[in-house]
């Protein structure tokens, strides 16, 4: 019997600091999806309405290797300090003002950009280069939400505070067409670094985490 209940503590203690270290490396994550944003909004290239950062990449990225739950919350984080005030925005932009203004749409439109990322992140296809193409067409697909997102909440909140109304055309001319290509380019090489870096991302799986809390026998 002691060497039973011994034996009891000893896994509870060991599925514990398992735990500790699953919670710690999830918080890791989290905080370098947040910090990747970040980085790569501030390298920025002035053009046009919005300036051309390595934001896109960023969040695609995020989206392929931590998945659409994991990612959506790392974006969600990132664009919740943007608005309390720290400077995490493209030219260290921060605040209402700059999440809730005309193009404050296409940072919103972050969050359907890395769920869509994660969901085709997760298809299992064993051929590497067709796993590559699919979630490089994904990605698109997602960058393309967050254009028809963005656009339309420029369009709306553009000219509800101007007295001369701009059409989606035009919105999408001024927001859209000068940065198909260079998405275009960020967005590969996202999909290549997220097929080649995804198995290195670890996490600890929910089979796993149930096993954990059964009682000794």
């Amino acid at each position: 019997m002691k060497v039973e209940a011994e034996s009891g503590t000893k896994n509870k203690t060991k599925n514990g600091k398992s735990r500790a270290m699953s919670a710690a490396r999830e918080v890791a994550y989290l905080a370098l999806g947040v910090a990747l944003v970040t980085v790569c909004a501030w390298i920025t290239i002035p053009v046009g309405a919005i300036p051309v950062t390595l934001q896109t990449f960023a969040v695609a990225l995020v989206g392929a290797l931590f998945g659409a739950v994991r990612g959506l919350i790392a974006v969600a984080v990132y664009l919740l300090m943007g608005l309390i005030g720290i400077p995490v925005f493209s030219n260290f932009n921060a605040g209402v003002a700059a999440l809730l203004g005309p193009t404050g749409g296409y940072l919103i439109g972050f969050l359907f950009s890395v769920v869509i990322a994660g969901i085709f992140s997760a298809l299992k296809i064993k051929n590497h280069i067709a796993k590559t193409a699919l979630l490089y067409l994904g990605l698109i697909f997602g960058m393309a939400v967050c254009y028809f997102f963005g656009t339309l909440w420029f369009v709306t909140v553009y000219n509800r505070g101007s007295a001369e109304a701009v059409s989606v055309a035009a919105a999408t001319m001024l927001c859209v067409v000068p940065y198909l290509l260079p998405d275009a380019v960020k967005l590969f090489f996202a999909a290549l670094l997220g097929v080649k870096l995804k198995p290195y991302v670890k996490f600890r799986s929910k089979k796993k985490c149930v096993e954990d809390t059964q009682p000794e026998a």
